[in-house]
């Protein structure tokens, strides 16, 4: 029979030690591991530190929560990337109407008013705003509710706030009104998915305009702009209500102009967008409406680039209200032009 001696005392001493010794080294590498694989989170950034304490201080959270929150939250570089190339930006007159007035466009959106006519009848009838215009909205932001982003809104705002230092306190602020929104209506903030920038819904709002301007149009005691069109629609026509639509205001008139007015008569910047001048003004300067508006009405100057020249068009008030939605005088057409597509398709 074979007979096993024990290890000496020292010697099993020591076998222990070094299994345990290999544990740990095991545990600690999976945790660098892991952490490695997670170097994308915003767990112990500085920044996302402040917004805590903020809001722990300010709004009462739990900081516990927060902290898992952050921790969940990852960077992501491809919202940089479109952040720094969006459509306005990159394409001309020409080509970016090409987006968004489609055939496919004005049949899906002459679909989804049929579907929701009483609805966009009582927003319009409560607000002034035109249906078509609602319609408009939501067709141009997410193709009337199909195409509301793929981003989780907390990655998209999370990212902009600690990573885009240019926007860096706009973001902040969004992504403080998310938790908010979120903790009040019990929502995780991990569920939801946007846009590059954080825009929810079938409207695309921002968490702050969410909080602000979203509204219970169905009566159901909730407020959803993600899943229900009618709370959707209520909410954008609520959205221009609030920000002074004129009902039965006009919105653009083409005007004409030749090469010897200066650039700067026409819109620049996007601060550019509020009128400033008078129709008489503008008309002194060599931009003429192509139709009657009176001498005091207010009016932007705008050019749009075409494939062999310009075309020229006045923003009126209504134009202007537009771009409180998204500040591009391009953006704002195209939402204007679908608009009055829609209208004569439907009838209204």
């Amino acid at each position: 029979m074979l007979t096993i001696n024990p290890l000496p005392h020292n010697l099993a001493n020591r076998g222990t030690a070094m299994i345990r010794f290999a544990t740990l080294f095991i545990t600690l590498l999976t945790s660098v591991l892991a952490l490695s694989a997670r170097a994308d989170s915003y767990a112990g950034n500085a920044q996302a530190q402040a917004v805590i304490d903020q809001l722990v201080a300010e709004e009462g959270f739990d900081r516990d929560q927060l902290e898992a929150v952050m921790a969940d939250a990852q960077r992501q570089d491809s919202i940089i990337e479109a952040m720094d190339r969006p459509a306005e930006k990159t394409k001309p007159w020409y080509d970016y109407r090409e987006i968004f007035l489609t055939e496919q466009r004005a049949e899906e959106g002459v679909a989804f008013f049929n579907t929701h006519r009483e609805t966009l009848a009582r927003a319009e009838a409560e607000t002034g705003v035109p249906a078509e215009i609602i319609v408009a909205i939501i067709g141009v932001e997410t193709y009337y509710g199909r195409i509301t982003g793929s981003y989780r809104v907390i990655d998209a705002l999370t990212t902009l706030a600690f990573d885009y230092p240019r926007r860096s306190e706009f973001f902040t602020k969004e992504l403080k009104n998310y938790l908010m929104l979120t903790r009040d209506q019990g929502i995780n903030p991990a569920d939801f998915k946007g846009s590059y920038a954080g825009a929810m819904g079938y409207g695309q709002f921002m968490p702050s305009s969410y909080r602000a301007y979203a509204i219970d149009f169905d009566g159901d005691d909730k407020i959803d702009i993600w899943n229900n069109p009618v709370d959707a629609i209520g909410s954008v026509a609520n959205y221009f209500a609030e920000h002074g639509w004129r009902s039965g205001g006009d919105v653009v008139a083409i005007a004409k102009a030749d090469s010897s007015v200066p650039d700067d008569v026409f819109v620049q910047k996007r601060k550019d967008l509020k009128p400033v001048r008078t129709v008489a003004e503008l008309a002194e300067l060599g931009v003429e409406p192509m139709r009657d508006l009176p001498d005091d009405a207010m009016a932007t100057a705008m050019k749009f680039e075409l494939a062999d020249g310009y075309e020229y068009w006045m923003g009126l008030h209504n134009f202007y209200v537009i771009t409180r939605y998204n500040l591009s005088a391009m953006y704002a057409m195209s939402v204007y032009q679908l608009s009055q597509r829609l209208a004569d398709e439907v009838g209204s």
